[in-house]
């Protein structure tokens, strides 16, 4: 990107890139309001609801990021880190399993942190949430089947 967004900026353009990059995909995505939640896309279906949580950086890493704790739940993380205002961004699509694959490595590299019942890291030190670089993620990249598979049933 030219200039660093804002924070509130960011994240719509997060939120837009996903719900465009779904319905491009032939799957309906509705965008949420509001700034207290946990869902920001509904992926709705004749049979199928999911909820869809995006997060959006541009310096290279997802700060915090508290995770997923519903089956039909799914986190998209977009990378707009070194775009320009004509690139897409980077998309990588997790599900319930994938995110509890990161909680038990990170579970694995620091023992004394503690895993709540919606999978949300704690740090000893107080901090809550994974922080996740891009090298982290790489395994989901453009992994939209994820989504567009659990919404076509």
């Amino acid at each position: 990107m030219q200039n660093p967004l804002p924070k509130e900026l960011l994240s719509l353009a997060g939120e837009y890139a996903v719900a465009s990059a779904l319905c491009r995909r032939g799957v309906y995505a509705q965008l949420t309001l509001g700034n207290r939640k946990r869902t920001d896309i509904l992926v709705d279906t004749d049979d199928n609801m999911m909820r869809i949580e995006v997060k959006a950086a541009q310096n290279n890493e997802w700060p915090a990021i508290r995770g997923l704790h519903r089956i039909k739940d799914a986190l998209v993380l977009v990378d707009f880190t070194g775009k320009t205002l004509d690139d897409t961004p980077d998309f990588y699509i997790l599900n319930l399993n994938d995110w509890k694959q990161l909680v038990a490595e990170e579970e694995e590299r620091y023992p004394n942190i503690t895993v709540d019942g919606e999978n949300q890291i704690k740090y000893p030190d107080g901090w809550k949430g994974l922080n996740l670089k891009p090298a982290r993620v790489a395994t989901f990249k453009d992994k939209w089947e994820k989504i567009v598979g659990l919404s076509n049933g």
